[in-house]
């Protein structure tokens, strides 16, 4: 993906966010936190039975923190929360740089985070959406 892809996307999850909203209903509110650089978001899901039926954030941070938590939600609302794991899972062996192309391209949109690996600074502000996913669903199990 090129530079310039990988911008438009990061830009587009900022600037308009399609899950940047705060959720009155959740059935699971979890906040997660940077504290190397002070991103926050409160991640808010609601279950149908085992399925994430609707999810939102809210928060604060830097455009990576806040484009990766709203990329993310667009991939894992209506799947089972197992899925959503593995999701998580995938995302983060990306972010590693230990997944395959075929892995990365599964990913998506999630996958124009994929060079972030390479910035060691940023890799927290990439994963803060995908960490607060993984404790609020082992949390809920």
């Amino acid at each position: 993906m090129s530079s310039n892809i990988y911008n438009e996307i990061l830009t587009e999850h900022n600037i308009r966010p399609e899950f940047k909203y705060d959720m009155e209903d959740a059935d699971i509110v979890l906040e997660g936190v940077n504290p190397s650089c002070g991103d926050n978001i409160w991640l808010k899901l609601k279950l149908d039975g085992d399925v994430i039926a609707d999810g939102s954030f809210i928060g604060t941070g830097c455009a990576i923190s806040q484009a990766s938590a709203d990329i993310m939600l667009g991939m894992i609302i209506g799947k089972k929360k197992d899925e959503a794991l593995q999701m998580a899972e995938l995302f983060m062996k990306m972010i590693k740089g230990e997944a395959t192309d075929e892995e990365i391209d599964s990913l998506e949109e999630a996958s124009a985070l994929k060079d972030i690996a390479h910035m060691p600074a940023r890799v927290k502000c990439a994963v803060l959406g995908w960490r607060t996913l993984k404790e609020a669903i082992d949390n809920s199990l």
